[in-house]
């Protein structure tokens, strides 16, 4: 079966496009016109990838995107104004995938999507490891679950891409991963290596495990290189 996209955005000629366009690409879309119209469609059935507009009246994506947490939930590309570049930020550290700037470029768009959706499906693919739960600060990694933990047992909140990034580390405690690298292991290959998305995923991150996310003991950086996953 295809992949479902629901394009939430409140301009009606843009989402019909849209839809138009990927429709041509093999995808099945669900249109919405603001926050209500998505939460309507989502309970009826849950899509592969969401397409939001962060700038709509009434209740705007950011709100909409902070409702949209765990490792179950859609992907998520922003479409955001070209000049709005404190929403992308705010989007990507609340758990954004992605985000593309207005005017849409069709042809990167479709791009995207797939590459946004290549993630998702790549993680069950994996080889299982011999160890599953890892202690990051004041969390526990449980690999199996897909799940952060406190020292209390409660489950923290993590997007899909959060943990493919404590995935990541944790499979290569004690060795330095540059920008590179990390593309690599939890991102795709098409996304640019010099894209701030990583280091704001990191410091999301670093908020939930680190006794103190401003002196960062576990994923500590290495100027001019990367990141390091050194629990001690």
């Amino acid at each position: 079966m295809s992949d479902h996209i629901l394009i939430c955005d409140d301009e009606r000629d843009l989402r019909e496009m849209l839809a138009e366009y990927l429709g041509k690409h093999g995808f099945r879309t669900t249109l919405a016109g603001g926050a209500d119209d998505l939460r309507t469609s989502l309970a009826g059935a849950r899509p592969d990838l969401i397409l939001l507009d962060i700038n709509m009246p009434g209740e705007d994506g950011l709100s909409v995107l902070r409702s949209l947490q765990g490792p179950e939930a859609p992907m998520v590309i922003m479409l955001t104004a070209a000049g709005d570049v404190i929403d992308r930020v705010v989007g990507l550290e609340m758990g954004a995938d992605d985000y593309l700037a207005k005017p849409v470029d069709l042809r990167e768009l479709v791009s995207r999507i797939r590459a946004v959706l290549r993630r998702r499906l790549s993680a069950p693919a994996e080889a299982p490891q011999e160890r599953s739960r890892f202690r990051f600060g004041k969390a526990w990694l449980d690999l199996e679950a897909a799940k952060l933990f406190d020292d209390d047992g409660a489950e923290m909140p993590l997007t899909a891409m959060e943990f493919n990034l404590l995935k990541l580390f944790a499979r290569n405690r004690g060795r330095v991963l540059n920008r590179d690298q990390i593309l690599e292991g939890a991102h795709d290959r098409a996304w640019d290596p010099f894209d701030r998305s990583i280091d704001i995923r990191i410091s999301r991150i670093r908020k939930k495990i680190e006794v103190n996310p401003a002196k960062p003991e576990v994923i500590r950086t290495v100027r001019g290189i990367g990141y390091i996953y050194d629990p001690g």
